[in-house]
């Protein structure tokens, strides 16, 4: 990984297949932790705006954010191409791990943090899951277990907003190809084969720390959804925070700062 605060593009294994990926670089000292951050379902590189440069100042931290392909300024989605719903967990197990070599990132030596939102939690605590012992830890924002109606409601008015509003041309401003991030999202949460898709049974692989945050105005999910992380995973920490919806870095960027810096702190790099 590069030592000062850059970017750029690497290539990455998705699907079998090379795919490139943006990304950025943010510095500290050489031996602080490593912290990657996971978007959310229309997310980006861009999208998280300063959030992770405050996270990283506030711990000392260094960070890897990045635009998963189909978004920002990746390999942007052929439109006749569909999800399919292991989409989050070919990411977790193919494309994070190439990415990570491909950045020169030893996480055997030195496990990173994972900080994911929303589909990027989902995300993260598959990875965890799947590779328990290259994993410092874990923090979930916003992360589905599992499909509930209040999300496929909240998905569907999402689609009718793209439509007939200007959310087009406002989350363009993040992507390269704006109806490559959207639908491919948008397409396979309302897929009727997603809704039996659920990530609970991987949870008791975790054998990492996890901070498992929510909103209880989230508009995307129920506080079941962390409060089954609590019953699944052996090492596991709630914050739910009032006045807050289903972007905690945006409605309560502090908070969520000062919890996720203390909880890092608490639990030293393991190697």
């Amino acid at each position: 990984m590069r030592a000062d605060s850059g970017g750029g593009s690497v290539e990455a294994i998705q699907g079998g297949e090379r795919i490139a990926l943006e990304y950025r670089s943010i510095d500290a000292a050489p031996d602080a932790a490593l912290v990657v951050f996971l978007h959310e379902g229309l997310g980006s590189l861009s999208a998280w705006r300063d959030f992770p440069d405050r996270l990283c100042a506030a711990g000392r931290l260094r960070g890897l954010v990045y635009s998963r392909a189909g978004y920002g300024r990746s390999t942007p989605r052929p439109h006749q191409v569909r999800w399919t719903p292991d989409f989050m967990h070919v990411q977790a197990r193919e494309v994070l791990p190439t990415l990570l070599a491909a950045l020169g990132i030893d996480t055997q030596r030195s496990p990173p943090w994972l900080f994911g939102h929303s589909d990027g939690g989902s995300i993260a605590l598959i990875h965890a899951a799947t590779f328990p012992e290259r994993v410092a830890g874990v923090i979930a924002v916003a992360p589905h277990l599992f499909v509930e109606d209040l999300s496929v409601r909240s998905i569907e008015r999402a689609r009718d907003v793209y439509r007939t509003t200007d959310l087009r041309e406002r989350l363009a401003r993040h992507h390269a190809d704006v109806d490559s991030a959207f639908w491919g999202w948008n397409d396979i949460w309302l897929d009727p084969a997603f809704r039996d898709w659920n990530i609970e049974a991987l949870l008791p692989s975790i054998r990492c720390p996890v901070l498992a945050v929510q909103g209880y105005d989230d508009e995307y999910g129920t506080m079941a959804q962390i409060d089954h992380v609590a019953l699944g995973v052996p090492d596991a920490r709630l914050l739910k925070l009032a006045s807050c919806g289903h972007s905690p870095h945006r409605d309560q960027p502090q908070a969520l700062i000062d919890a996720a810096v203390a909880f890092i702190a608490a639990h030293p790099a393991r190697s």
